[in-house]
Formats: structure tokens, sequence, C-alpha cells
């Protein structure tokens, strides 16, 4: 991303990005031809414009692949649609991180977090995207705790990589950012070995082909859907979808 094109960081966070189906390589784009502002005197927020010629995705498609946060009983489930290189994710998680957690732990909502890795190689390593996931995998299938799930979510946006920059997390950092978030010793062995990195290409790759058919193609993180179908992302989307 050249420098000519960074914007202002407005107050819910730039519109996501998205990889090239016309590449060879797993590239991505800044999508921001999709903020749209909108009543800015009223309002003052944005809204991620998203392509609405999708379908809605079948619910088998959203299971298979998800990371759960929240109770099954909760009245509103969304699939958020993540990659932890992504900058506009780690906005997003800055501006509406506490909302949704809030929601979660009030048991209002459930969430599902399906992590792509179209930005692995605007990493250092060239895998940190998949790595990443791979950890997080490795924290939800380890038994953890929700706090430590959510905890460790957070700390991962809170500490991402600079996108082209010359360093990132070895697996052995991500694992003493398990360990902070309260990981046992087994969760911290499965991340800093790589174990859950196979399946978490695998997820990425479903992810992503989920995530297409419900934009129409258009793939691009932060992503939300609600019963299969995307999510307008304004100021108020989550309290709209909470009411």
């Amino acid at each position: 991303m050249s420098k000519d094109r960074k914007q202002q960081v407005p107050k819910v966070g730039k519109s996501g990005y998205k990889p090239q189906s016309n590449s060879s390589t797993m590239t991505y784009i800044l999508f921001g031809v999709a903020i749209v502002v909108i009543a800015a005197v009223v309002i003052g927020g944005i809204v991620w414009s998203n392509n609405d010629g999708g379908e809605q995705v079948d619910e088998s498609q959203l299971t298979n692949t998800a990371l759960a946060i929240g109770e099954e009983s909760a009245p509103v489930t969304i699939d958020v649609f993540e990659d932890f290189m992504c900058p506009a994710c780690g906005q997003f998680e800055a501006s509406q991180g506490q909302q949704i957690l809030e929601a979660v732990n009030n048991k209002q909502l459930r969430v599902r977090y399906h992590m792509l890795n179209f930005l692995n190689r605007s990493s250092a390593s060239g895998d940190y995207s998949t790595r990443a996931a791979a950890a997080f995998q490795c924290v939800a299938d380890g038994g953890e705790k929700q706090d430590v799930i959510e905890k460790f979510h957070s700390t991962l946006f809170q500490n991402q990589p600079t996108e082209g920059g010359s360093t990132d997390h070895d697996n052995k950092q991500l694992a003493e950012f398990a360990a902070d978030a309260g990981a046992s010793s087994n969760t911290q062995a499965c991340i800093s070995s790589g174990a859950r990195v196979k399946k978490a290409e695998e997820n990425a790759d479903a992810a992503q082909q989920t995530l297409a058919k419900a934009t129409g193609g258009q793939v691009s993180t932060p992503s939300v859907l609600h019963d299969g179908k995307l999510v307008t992302l304004s100021d108020t989307w989550l309290t709209d979808l909470l009411k």
C-alpha cells in the first residue's frame, strides 16, 4: 500500500482488505472506494459498503470453520471474518471489540470467528496470518476458558505487526502472548510447535470461499455475517442487531 493512499482513521475504521482473485498469489488492495460517508453532520460515522450481490450462506458452511465464544442459546449469532495482519481488522477490534464482548458476556450474542490468511505475503515471515490463526486455533482447541480466548484475540490485534514491515512474531512469541492471556502450558506448546498450521490453512481456504459466496466474490476483511447474510457495518450495526 503506497503512502499516498493512506487515509485518516475514521471513527469506526477503514474499509476492509480483499485478496485479488485474478492474481497468482494471495495479494490485497485497500478497498477504500467502499467507504461511504453517511449523514456525516448528524451521525459522524461510516459504513463499509459491501457488494450486495451475494447469496445467503448455509449454516453448515459457517460452523465448520468457526471458533466460537458466547452461549449457544444467545439470541443473536454473528460470523466475523478477519485476518490477524489486517490493519482494518485491528481498527475494528479497537473500536468494536469491547461492545462485542459486553454483548457476549451479557448472553446477548454469540460470535464465531473465521480467520483468513490472504495477508501472509505482507508479513516479514511470509506466513504470519496463518501462524497467528493457528495459534488462535490452539487456544480454542485447548479447552481454554472464554475469557482466555477473548484476551488472546484482542492481544494479537493489539500487538499486530506492521504490514510490509521487517519483523513479525515467531511461534515462541505467540505462545508467550497466550501465556499472558492465561493459556495452559499444553496450549502454549501447541502454539510453539505450529501444530495447528495445516488446520488453519484449510480453515482459511474454506472461510474465504464462504465469504466469497456471501459477498458475490468481493472478499474483504473485516466482514460480518448474520443469519448467513452480509451485514453493513455502520456505527450502530451491533446495536441494531441486538434490538
